[in-house]
C-alpha cells in the first residue's frame, strides 16, 4: 500500500478536513521557526491590506466608520479610567514621592513629558485596544471560520479579506491614534492629581515645568506610534482569526493567542521607534 498524498488540509470545528488552497496554513507548532513563520505570514497579511487600502481606496469605508463607531464606544471610557489610574499610581505618585524629597513636587510636569507623553499613555492605550476591541475581532472571524462563512465567501468569489480584515484594520489604525489624544489629556490628569491635591504643588508652576520641556517630536512621535500600534493590533488579531482552526476550543485558543502576540510585537516595535526618535531629536532628552 502506497501512503497517501499529503494535501492542504485544515480540520474544521466539527473535526472534518476540507481543502483550502486560497488561505495559507497556519503552523501547527513544535519547530523552533514556526514562529517566525507566523510573523511572516502576519507581516504579509498587513502588506497585503495596506496595498488594498492604497491601491482602491474606496467601498470599504462604510463599513471602516461602522467599526470606528464601535471602538470609541467600546474603549473611550476603559481608557479614561485606565491612564488616569495608571498615571496617578505609577509615574504620579511613585515619582512624584521622589521629586517631593528634593522639596520640588511642580517639576513632575517635566517628569511626565517622558513618563506619560512618551511610554506610558501609548502602551495603555494599546492594552485597551487590545484587550477589548482586538479580542473581539479575533473572536468574530474565528467563529466566522470555523463556521465555513470565509470558505462560502470564497467559493462566491468575494474577496474576505478586503470584506472582514481590511475595514477593521483601517479603523482600529485610526481610532488608535485618535484615542492616543484621549489617552494623553487623561494621563497628564493622573499626574496633576498627584502633584497638586496630593503633593501640594504650585499648579501653575506644574503647567510652566510641562510646557516649558514639552515638545512638537514628543506630541507628533506619541501620537505615530500609538497608530502603528493599532495597526499592529488590527494585523494581528484579524490573522489569527482569520486562520484559527479547531472549533471553538481553537478560537478561543487564538483570542489568547493574538493577545500575547501583539503585545510582544508592540514592544519590540516600542523600542525600535524610541531609540529612532531619540536618536533624530536628542535635543528632546534635555529637560529646562
Amino acid at each position: 500500500m502506497s501512503a497517501p498524498a499529503d494535501t492542504d488540509m485544515e480540520e474544521d470545528g466539527d473535526g472534518t478536513g476540507s481543502a483550502s488552497p486560497g488561505k495559507p496554513k497556519r503552523a501547527a507548532g513544535g519547530r523552533i521557526g514556526e514562529p517566525l513563520v507566523e510573523l511572516g505570514a502576519m507581516a504579509r497579511l498587513g502588506i497585503r491590506v495596506l496595498w488594498m487600502a492604497v491601491r482602491r481606496p474606496w467601498g470599504y469605508w462604510r463599513d471602516a466608520f461602522d467599526q470606528m463607531f464601535l471602538v470609541l464606544k467600546q474603549c473611550w471610557i476603559p481608557m479614561a479610567i485606565s491612564t488616569t489610574a495608571f498615571g496617578l499610581g505609577a509615574p504620579g505618585l511613585q515619582g512624584g514621592n521622589i521629586y517631593d524629597l528634593f522639596g520640588m513636587p511642580e517639576r513632575l510636569g517635566s517628569f511626565f513629558i517622558m513618563a506619560s507623553i512618551r511610554e506610558f499613555a501609548p502602551w495603555v492605550n494599546a492594552m485597551v485596544v487590545a484587550g477589548v476591541v482586538g479580542t473581539a475581532i479575533t473572536a468574530d472571524l474565528g467563529a466566522r471560520r470555523i463556521r465555513d462563512e470565509i470558505d462560502a465567501m470564497e467559493v462566491l468569489g468575494v474577496d474576505p479579506i478586503r470584506t472582514l480584515v481590511l475595514p477593521r484594520v483601517v479603523a482600529l489604525t485610526l481610532l488608535t491614534g485618535l484615542l492616543g489624544v484621549v489617552a494623553l489629556c487623561f494621563g497628564l490628569l493622573g499626574g496633576f492629581i498627584a502633584s497638586v491635591p496630593l503633593l501640594g504643588a504650585n499648579p501653575w508652576a506644574f503647567y510652566e515645568s510641562l510646557f516649558a520641556n514639552l515638545t512638537l517630536p514628543d506630541v507628533w512621535g506619541s501620537l505615530t506610534k500609538m497608530t502603528i500600534f493599532g495597526l499592529i493590533i488590527g494585523v494581528v488579531h484579524c490573522y489569527m482569526g482569520m486562520y484559527a482552526k479547531g472549533g471553538p476550543i481553537g478560537v478561543g485558543r487564538a483570542v489568547n493567542q493574538s493577545v500575547v502576540i501583539s503585545f510582544a510585537v508592540i514592544w519590540v516595535f516600542n523600542v525600535v521607534f524610541t531609540n529612532i526618535l531619540l536618536g533624530l531629536h536628542p535635543e528632546i532628552q534635555v529637560y529646562k
